[in-house]
């Protein structure tokens, strides 16, 4: 598995060099399945492309992966085919709406879903082989708080954490939260209150979380904004299109665009931290083989 992550394009060598800009990388999560977590990603990345920025769309759901099934495409390889050294990242790429790139993940493999960390860690910095212009990458993590959730989210610039009015949900936000400033030292979160049903609903939901958080944590947390509950958004999916272009009116798409264009004035960091990163070549100014090698 490693060698294969290892394998960089030779063509690579023949490209002009120079230091391209920062890529601003987002994890989204949520601690557990069904708050809406996937369908949040792949409409925020349409409604940051829809600004004019170049967006890519991780599928980083080890195990059962489905942005490809939520934008209707067909991958033909995945990133399974990547971790095993069949493919480089770019043979796996598909074309989203509105441009976004889409890297699919794999389902119903269980290797993918127990990733050891040196292959998690060699699957981050594969991504500095990819050489295209791009403004975000949007990484949609697993629920829970497995090692690949974890790493992700480490390596991310932003962690957003999607939250729904149920106590399971709350519970198992604040366990990610826990984990990921305790062990991995990510201190920051954005959060977005989901499915909400009045228009108060949100800030309560946020600030229920937040109680708890202030008591036993020591993060920041941010409530970057509210989606409200919308029948559109499940029509949407049972039509295998981003709500955000099936319904660009909807109270849902609407919501969407006002936290893309938070997300957008978010700053890229100019440094590294000094942790696994995703694109760490171009923080460090070193995007491209000959200058990585010297």
């Amino acid at each position: 598995m490693l060698e294969g992550l290892r394998k960089t394009d030779q063509a690579q060598g023949l490209r002009t060099l120079k230091k391209r800009r920062p890529v601003k990388v987002i994890a989204v999560s949520g601690g557990k399945g069904g708050v809406g977590k996937t369908n949040v990603c792949a409409n925020l990345a349409v409604a940051m492309a829809a600004l004019g920025r170049k967006v890519m769309v991780l599928d980083a759901d080890m195990g059962l992966a489905n942005i490809d099934v939520i934008y209707g495409l067909q991958p033909r390889a995945t990133l399974a085919d990547v971790v095993r050294g069949e493919c480089l990242l770019d043979d796996v790429l598909l074309d989203g709406p509105l441009g976004v790139k889409v890297v699919p993940g794999a389902s119903g493999l269980t290797e993918m879903a127990q990733l050891g960390e040196q292959t998690l860690a060699a699957l981050v910095h594969s991504f500095s082989d990819y050489h295209d212009d791009l403004d975000v990458l949007l990484i949609d993590t697993a629920p829970g708080i497995t090692a690949d959730v974890l790493q992700f989210a480490q390596a991310a610039h932003e962690v957003l954490i999607v939250v729904r009015d149920e106590p399971t949900s709350i519970t198992d936000a604040y366990a990610v939260m826990k984990v990921l400033s305790g062990d991995r030292d990510v201190n920051r979160f954005r959060v977005v209150t989901n499915m909400t049903r009045g228009s108060g609903d949100g800030v309560a939901l946020y600030n229920k979380l937040s109680r708890v958080t202030d008591r036993f944590l020591n993060v920041s947390l941010h409530h970057t904004g509210s989606i409200p509950y919308d029948e559109r958004v499940g029509r949407a999916v049972q039509m295998q299109t981003p709500f955000m272009t099936a319904y660009p009116a909807s109270m849902a798409a609407l919501s969407v665009r006002k936290l893309a264009e938070r997300a957008d004035d978010w700053a890229v960091p100019q440094q590294a931290r000094g942790t696994i990163e995703f694109f760490l070549e171009r923080l460090l100014g070193l995007d491209s083989p000959e200058l990585r090698a010297s």
